[in-house]
């Protein structure tokens, strides 16, 4: 099957295909003729199906390359978990549709909602993220700021996310400053200070640079934070950087 073949098959683009294989994730065959045309096999077409399953299940494409090239990869054990996952963030995603439902109605003045019933469904208290959090802060710190997480109301953790949500939106105000200057050092500052009152002092200095280059290396982190604003994740990361080495 061509490249183009198997972009129209699956609906990704011949560009993210050329990337898989810049980045050794999926490399299709090389014809042994001087035109050196591209296939992929249906070993490779079956390699495919597991990248799209693993990135919907939001794992970045570092850590499905990791997963598929450890020789003690099962695919059997791994589609049984990716149907496990699957099943559960569809039930997520039922619960939360039948909260919008509701709400549809309780704008209507059909229905009246409590506060906790508005936010049934969103869950801020597992972390898409952990195991890299744990790799980098320790599994105690992380642990303790689940606990912490655990005991606060959905309207708490609501709170808290539009609070962050402020933080980043003025973060990304100043992005287009060098990251060094002493007015993003400033922010950086706050923000450093804002991440150990709102996590419970879990942030040193080398993980809170290990952190804003996560921003960069997890695709996850940087499409969430350049919703405030393009580039904002990698000024993070050479701001935090900075901030780091300087105190």
């Amino acid at each position: 099957m061509q490249p183009k073949e198997l972009a129209e098959l699956t609906g990704i683009s011949v560009r993210t295909l050329h990337h898989y294989d810049k980045i050794g994730l999926l490399t299709p065959q090389k014809d042994d003729d001087e035109n050196g045309y591209r296939h992929y096999s249906e070993q490779e077409v079956d390699k495919l199906q597991q990248i799209l399953f693993f990135k919907e299940l939001d794992f970045p494409l570092k850590k499905i390359k990791q997963i598929l090239d450890d020789p003690s990869f099962d695919k059997s054990i791994a589609l049984s978990l990716q149907y496990r996952l699957l099943t559960e963030k569809k039930k997520q995603i039922e619960t939360m549709l039948k909260t919008l439902d509701q709400t549809i109605k309780n704008e209507k003045g059909e229905i009246t909602m409590t506060n906790e019933e508005k936010f049934t469904g969103f869950d801020f208290s597992t972390n898409p993220y952990e195991e890299e959090a744990k790799k980098l802060w320790g599994d105690e710190a992380v642990e303790q700021a689940n606990a912490n997480i655990s005991k606060m109301t959905n309207t708490e953790k609501l709170t808290i996310k539009e609070s962050f949500d402020a933080e980043f939106r003025s973060l990304a105000a100043i992005r287009t400053l060098h990251p060094a200057s002493d007015e993003a050092q400033l922010k950086i500052d706050h923000f450093f200070h804002y991440l150990n009152d709102n996590h419970g002092n879990i942030y040193s200095l080398e993980a809170f640079r290990g952190l804003g280059e996560m921003y960069v290396t997890d695709e996850r982190f940087t499409k969430n934070i350049d919703q405030f604003g393009d580039g904002l994740a990698l000024f993070l990361k050479e701001a935090m950087k900075v901030y780091a080495e300087k105190n």
